[in-house]
């Protein structure tokens, strides 16, 4: 079997738990060096703790997506350590359920800067890097609601999803030839994702809705199959989603 992945830097925001965790584990694992960003350093420490006990490579950076100066921090410590950056993650997420009629403002502010603007200063941060490497890959997180609204209750959730896939095309077409970009669409997957609603009948349907949640590895499998694929193929878009799951 073929492995690209061997040896390839790999830069993952919201590392610290599920898709992140698991995606830092698998590739480590087939040979990549990772280099995990989030806020909570502790989680961050204990993964790159077992990484390291495994024989595997791993840097922890405290970063909140939400702040570019962090963001570039995080693949300017890649950069330095490892010398160069083949993938970059856009992973951080936040799914605040509740319906419009709530007036959560406050929340859709977050869910705009976290999904939106956060990979939005992913890419600003890594783009002059790959530009001046001649290569690079962005792997963005969207959603399967990026395919269909999620309502009532996730349509700001799905604007900012909708929003990633269309940066997304744009972003492949502007910089493809030499720099891939992926965009995974999962339905869902057990990670703490579920757990951003403040709505209380919001999150209950959203937690009876995730009864049926498959493994964050299934997502991590998706990401390494497009990185795994040799540098003049281009994997666009993957969606995966529960075999049961309807939405």
């Amino acid at each position: 079997m073929s492995n690209n992945i061997q040896g390839k830097v790999v830069v993952i925001t919201g590392a610290s738990s599920g898709l992140g965790a698991a995606t830092a584990r698998m590739l480590a694992a087939r040979g990549a060096s990772v280099v995990l960003g989030a806020r909570r350093v502790d989680k961050m420490q204990a993964l790159a703790d077992d990484i390291r006990a495994a024989g595997g490579k791993a840097e922890v950076v405290a970063t909140d997506v939400t702040n570019a100066a962090q963001v570039k921090e995080l693949i300017d410590t890649a950069v330095r350590v490892y010398g160069r950056i083949d993938v970059l993650v856009n992973n951080a997420g936040l799914m605040a359920i509740a319906p419009l009629s709530e007036v959560k403002v406050d929340e859709w502010d977050r869910m705009i800067d976290i999904n939106v603007k956060g990979v939005l200063y992913g890419i600003a941060a890594a783009l002059p890097v790959f530009q001046a490497q001649g290569s690079g890959h962005f792997i963005n997180i969207a959603s399967v609601a990026a395919l269909k609204v999620f309502s009532p209750g996730g349509t700001v959730y799905s604007g900012t999803k909708f929003a990633v896939r269309a940066i997304s095309e744009g972003l492949r077409h502007e910089v493809g030839g030499a720099i891939r970009t992926t965009t995974i669409e999962p339905g869902a997957v057990d990670s703490e994702l579920q757990l951003g609603s403040s709505h209380d009948a919001s999150s209950k349907f959203v937690k009876d809705f995730y009864k049926s949640a498959i493994p964050a590895d299934s997502v991590a499998r998706a990401i390494a199959y497009a990185i795994d694929e040799p540098g003049d193929v281009d994997i666009n878009e993957i969606v995966l989603r529960p075999t049961v799951q309807e939405f």
